[in-house]
């Protein structure tokens, strides 16, 4: 029997959604059936996972960004070959049947679906802001909360439902097989001087297909994508405190400690300093 085993970084729970970043071991875990959908982030290096629930089956690498949908009253069972971190973000019910009256829907009919491992653009960066909200103590107060909790909730009715215009509509999600090798590998070399040229040749596409495709996919052209990761790994380095500033700049890819605090102060809003003295709040290990 699985055990529930994961560690909780971040947590903040509201009226309409909760979001909290767990980090589990490699084995198999068991999570209880809630009464809530559940959508879960992969954050990170990749992992091979085995997942199931809902009578449902599915292995495959998960890399950062893929996304789970777990319907209310699920359990799951998940079996990481390594640690792996994910973002999860829980949905109030009552959102769901308000966003699918807004829609014109039948509120009857409405179920969240079982999903496994889908890529949604429009998902998952609503839930990158639920996370910079919440690492930051929620700086911009409940009606923001309550509007990216709005907007996802008719991401999910739309195309994520019982409801969903087309009961295809998450396969539109997923992506290719190299898009999805391109983000593992580099997630695996973000420690390099990663080129678009360097990433297309290692997934095997052209550089030019490998442009468009990542932008229409990720909402982000590759090198921003890139400088993304780097600042969100090098703020998981500093909050953990055991390499210096300088260090951590080179693990990550940057050329020197300042190029790291440029892009770290435009994307963070803080310095490299303050990361790691706590200006992410809500830093402090909840196990």
């Amino acid at each position: 029997m699985g055990a529930v085993r994961s560690i909780t970084h971040f947590e903040h729970e509201a009226e309409n959604v909760s979001v909290r970043i767990v980090t589990d071991p490699a084995g198999r875990m068991e999570t209880p059936p809630l009464p809530k959908p559940r959508i879960a982030v992969h954050l990170g290096s990749s992992v091979y996972m085995v997942c199931q629930r809902a009578g449902q089956k599915h292995r495959g690498l998960a890399v950062h960004g893929d996304i789970d949908i777990v319907p209310a009253h699920t359990a799951c069972v998940w079996e990481p070959n390594g640690p792996d971190s994910a973002l999860i973000v829980t949905i109030n019910p009552d959102v769901l049947v308000s966003a699918a009256e807004e829609l014109g829907l039948n509120r009857n009919r409405l179920e969240v679906v079982n999903r496994f491992q889908v890529r949604d653009s429009q998902i998952e960066h609503i839930c990158w802001a639920l996370k910079a909200e919440m690492e930051r103590g929620y700086p911009t107060g409940r009606t923001f909360l309550d509007s990216l909790s709005t907007a996802l909730a008719a991401a999910l009715v739309r195309r994520h439902s019982s409801l969903a215009a087309l009961p295809t509509a998450a396969h539109t999600c997923i992506s290719g097989q190299r898009f999805r090798q391109a983000l593992s590998y580099i997630e695996a070399n973000l420690q390099q001087d990663l080129s678009l040229n360097e990433i297309a040749q290692a997934v095997g596409v052209s550089a030019s297909h490998l442009k468009t495709t990542f932008r229409q996919l990720t909402g982000s052209p590759v090198h921003q994508y890139v400088i993304q990761r780097r600042v969100e790994r090098a703020a998981t380095l500093l909050v953990q405190g055991r390499l210096s500033i300088s260090e951590v700049a080179q693990e990550t890819g940057f050329a020197h400690q300042s190029h790291l605090a440029k892009h770290m102060h435009r994307l963070l809003g803080c310095s490299p300093k303050a990361v790691r003295n706590g200006a992410l709040a809500g830093e402090e290990d909840k196990s």
